[in-house]
């Protein structure tokens, strides 16, 4: 089933501002679960509240990832070429000459891309309109992606469109079955937001809006690429922080804690803490909108299908076993009973030993030299 979820998930067209058939899809795949409620706010973020089993205590957790990825969106026909915008963050110099797909009445239209609009803003070069010669005409609003094969899986990883982020929400669907397949006691919340990739416009709605309770902490899910020191295939990442910020640590403690009971379970669990500076997530964005938040990532390849030693557009990867850990701490997170203390209390504890042993040498020593 997580498997299946994951292709299919990762066929969805989608790009910023039209996110529209993977709600769709979501919505299809969470009809059918009993104690599953489903909300969507007025900037058109999906919420998903699974409550079921016995009454918890403790805070809830509020899991999140984004619909969208870096595409095209039609515009207009001209005399010459298709008109679209671009949304997202990929180099100018990728674009000319690069296939591209439309989808048009539930099939692909191919083009090639003839010429590019580039603005600069905050300082970067950026793609704000593409024309593309096409096969055949696309209506305006049609949701364009590069020209790259549906998933298929080799040696341990699978390698698609887009990765970024359908691989974080499809982890967060695959945790909502498995949660009602068990039967397993949470009060849980997923949320899945919009136009992450020009600026987390979803998440700050979100935020903004009190779409998401208050009373959660929040665990903000991506796909993030890989680092020298965050190996795809040694585990999912707990992310302390991103080239922006870091993150509420007590969050992060709680998530790493939640963590190690699993791995203690479950011997071929494994996680990576680190810091995964390549760019910001949104989990910034909850922390500095008044949320108590942290994040998790999969490594990945490719990252907005640039292949940088190539030079040329190809398809993201993940590992998959990375993928199969992360809905198991997903799991883990919806149905954990130990509580958040806004603390991170293994640290505490040792903070406490260590005034503990030298309390005496402390006060002795306050006058001067023993």
């Amino acid at each position: 089933m997580d498997r299946k979820i994951l292709h299919e998930m990762m066929s969805i067209p989608t790009a910023p501002f039209a996110e529209h058939l993977v709600i769709d899809y979501v919505v299809r795949a969470l009809s059918p679960l009993p104690s599953v409620t489903r909300t969507r706010d007025t900037a058109g973020n999906l919420l998903v509240h699974i409550k079921q089993g016995r009454r918890q205590t403790r805070r809830p957790v509020c899991i999140t990832a984004h619909l969208d990825h870096p595409g095209f969106v039609a515009d207009r026909m001209t005399k010459r070429a298709l008109r679209a915008f671009w949304r997202g963050g990929v180099p100018p110099e990728y674009f000319v000459g690069t296939g591209v797909k439309f989808w048009v009445d539930d099939r692909w239209v191919k083009g090639k891309v003839r010429h590019v609009k580039v603005v600069t803003k905050n300082g970067r070069k950026r793609v704000e309109t593409a024309d593309i010669d096409t096969t055949h005409e696309v209506p305006p609003g049609s949701i364009g992606m590069w020209d790259l094969p549906d998933p298929r899986e080799r040696g341990g990883r699978i390698y698609a469109r887009g990765c970024d982020d359908m691989a974080g929400a499809a982890a967060m669907v695959c945790c909502i079955h498995h949660l009602v397949r068990r039967q397993i006691p949470c009060d849980t919340y997923f949320l899945f937001t919009r136009a992450e990739e020009v600026g987390f416009v979803g998440a700050i709605a979100a935020a903004k809006l009190g779409t998401i309770p208050k009373k959660c902490i929040v665990v903000a899910m991506e796909t993030s690429s890989e680092l020298p020191h965050a190996k795809m295939g040694d585990g999912p990442v707990l992310r302390v922080g991103d080239r922006t910020s870091v993150f509420t640590p007590a969050v992060t403690a709680y998530c790493q804690a939640v963590a190690n009971d699993l791995a203690s379970r479950d011997k071929k669990f494994v996680f990576q803490r680190r810091l995964m500076d390549g760019g910001t997530c949104e989990s910034s964005a909850y922390c500095q909108l008044g949320y108590e938040a942290t994040g998790m990532c999969l490594a990945l390849g490719n990252y907005h299908n640039v292949d940088i030693r190539r030079k040329k557009i190809a398809p993201e990867y993940i590992d998959l076993a990375d993928f199969d850990k992360v809905v198991k701490w997903f799991v883990e997170l919806a149905r954990a009973v130990r509580p958040y203390t806004a603390r991170d209390k293994p640290l505490l504890k040792i903070l406490d030993g260590i005034e503990r042993d030298y309390r005496t040498l402390v006060r002795k020593t306050v006058a001067g030299p023993a």
